[in-house]
């Protein structure tokens, strides 16, 4: 009968309990809210290179340079970015330039697996000097300034004071999956490197992600890349119809009164990075199809000598060094406000 009892009110104190807590308020836990859509955000970094190479030829005499950038972004919504940047790059032009600073801004919208980068850049070469020699009178009559007179290279090579241009630009990419991604790119300017000569770039591109286990929990990424590009120009004004690239020291014959057709060319470039987190190392190699001769022609190479190098718009033999193949190994640093700095 004790045992009865017991188990009695054991069952009572049970269902007492059950019925307790059942009528007690239950304090439910919310979920967190989403964090709030911030549309801004602002993304910057900068590089060490071996060789600044720009479509295949060096801009920093085949030396190291240094460059940095600075790109606030306004996102619309998740497929659609607005931007504007400023960067700057350490170069070496005949025309003893500071640096390169470039201003730019455009639009990125994304459908699906294709995202498009559309806008404007300017490339700004401030600091410059001319480099023309002789009376500063070219071959159309025009006075180039007395700076331009008093100044000259020992190659006889000319360059303009300011050879800042701009280009408005569309890019393509399609990625197919997280290993592979291909791209098309144009670029178009009216007046490249203030020559007076149009310029229109085309390249693709292809990149493959190697899978984020290839080198286990490191934390290591690598990519394979590469481009392939063909660049055209239009003709130079008067200015650059005269110096070896139109015609040596000492050389009679033929000047380019009416300017030069520059000569247009391939560029193509394959590399290996690998990343981790913040950081890139990327090892390239470049090469063009430009001749030494107009290579000089197009980049007024205040380092070329006489080598023999000929061309119909450089008759002189005077060959540059700065659209040949060469090897790039450059380290960067990439960061974003909304994702590093929080």
């Amino acid at each position: 009968m004790k045992k009865v009892a017991l188990l009695a009110t054991a069952l009572a104190m049970v269902t007492t309990g059950s019925a307790f807590a059942a009528d007690m308020p239950l304090k439910a836990l919310k979920a967190p809210p989403p964090p709030a859509f911030d549309p801004w955000d602002i993304a910057f970094g900068g590089a060490i290179m071996s060789n600044y190479v720009f479509r295949g030829i060096t801009q920093s005499n085949n030396k190291p340079s240094v460059a940095a950038y600075f790109e606030p972004r306004f996102n619309v919504n998740k497929d659609l970015q607005l931007y504007v940047g400023v960067a700057g790059e350490s170069i070496s032009f005949p025309n003893r330039a500071a640096a390169e600073i470039d201003i730019y801004g455009g639009i990125r919208p994304t459908f699906g697996a294709f995202a498009f980068d559309i806008g404007v850049w300017g490339y700004l070469y401030p600091g410059g000097t001319c480099y023309y020699g002789g009376t500063g009178v070219d071959f159309a009559g025009n006075f180039q300034g007395a700076d331009c007179a008093a100044n000259a290279l020992p190659n006889g090579n000319v360059m303009k004071k300011d050879v800042s241009f701009f280009e408005v630009y569309g890019k393509m990419t399609y990625t197919v999956n997280d290993n592979w991604a291909f791209g098309i790119n144009e670029f178009y300017s009216p007046n490249f490197l203030n020559t007076g000569a149009w310029g229109n770039y085309a390249s693709i591109t292809g990149k493959w992600t190697a899978p984020s286990t290839t080198f286990g929990s490191s934390g290591v990424g690598m990519y394979v890349s590469g481009e392939f590009g063909r660049q055209w120009f239009g003709t130079s004004d008067s200015f650059y119809g005269t110096g070896p690239a139109a015609a040596g020291p000492g050389y009679v014959g033929p000047f380019f009164p009416n300017g030069i057709k520059y000569a247009d060319y391939n560029t193509w470039n394959i590399g290996v990075g690998f990343t981790y987190k913040v950081m890139t190392l990327d090892l390239r190699y470049s090469d063009t199809d430009l001749s030494k001769a107009d290579c000089n022609a197009f980049t007024s190479d205040y380092t070329s000598t006489f080598n023999g190098s000929y061309s119909s718009i450089n008759p002189s033999g005077v060959g540059s060094k700065w659209c040949g193949a060469t090897g790039i190994a450059k380290l960067s640093f990439d960061l974003t406000a909304m994702t590093n700095l929080k």
